[in-house]
């Protein structure tokens, strides 16, 4: 009788790149959107280069490198979770987990006028968006989306429970086929918000669903799909 070769699944290739590496990217010539550059990536006059270990991501018309590394790189067009450090005259300073403060204007919140701003206090917990970052300069922040100059989310978060977890989950929890987001979920109403800088802001109906929910996260990080499943069931037990 004749063998039938069984086959495999094919096996996304992962692309490891190191600093100094130029990146190709090929692009439909037919595609009329901008390539953008995300965190690890910068252009070099008609190239582009990598400026720091990782695997090399995509996602439509952006690219970015994916690592875990400790301390968080404010770039342009992320969401963080940051909290209020000081209010000074027409900006306040706000702590990201970056290398230094950022400023968020008091002018960058929906419908925000010289009359009528919010009132932040030191402590606040806000969800901002960086509208300019620059090796050089303080990370600016707003609390706006600025393709509808709506809120869409941003702004302060009241209640709930942040905690920490890496650079790269954060990455993969902004994904919506994400399996733990869609298996907590499924028995547990909650809101979420995730940052780019490793915060994640978690509110569920009661602080013992809320501490369930930021420990399944956690600890979901290297756990395949069956796997978050198994964990989700055992804890929800």
């Amino acid at each position: 009788m004749p063998q039938v070769k069984e086959e495999l699944p094919e096996i996304e290739e992962l692309k490891i790149v190191l600093p100094g590496d130029i990146i190709s990217i090929d692009q439909d010539e037919d595609e009329d959107s901008t390539l953008i550059l995300g965190p690890g990536l910068r252009q070099d006059s008609d190239q582009i280069v990598a400026n720091k270990a990782g695997i090399l991501r995509s996602n439509g018309n952006r690219w970015w490198i994916e690592s875990n590394q400790k301390r968080y790189i404010a770039a342009t067009g992320e969401s963080v979770l940051g909290t209020v450090l000081a209010r000074l005259g027409e900006y306040y300073r706000v702590d990201i987990g970056a290398a230094r403060p950022a400023i968020l204007p008091h002018l960058a919140f929906e419908g925000a006028t010289k009359r009528n701003k919010p009132n932040l206090t030191v402590k606040t917990l806000v969800y901002c968006r960086v509208s300019l970052a620059n090796p050089d300069m303080e990370p600016e922040l707003e609390c706006v989306n600025p393709t509808t100059s709506r809120a869409d989310g941003f702004g302060e978060l009241k209640g709930g429970f942040v905690f920490k977890c890496s650079l790269g989950l954060c990455r993969r929890l902004l994904n919506p086929t994400t399996p733990i987001l869609t298996l907590l979920g499924e028995h547990i109403p909650f809101e979420l918000a995730v940052g780019m800088n490793g915060r994640v802001w978690v509110n569920a109906t009661s602080c013992k669903e809320t501490i369930l929910i930021s420990n399944a996260i956690q600890n979901s990080e290297y756990l395949s799909e069956k796997e978050c499943e198994a964990m989700v069931q055992s804890l929800l037990g």
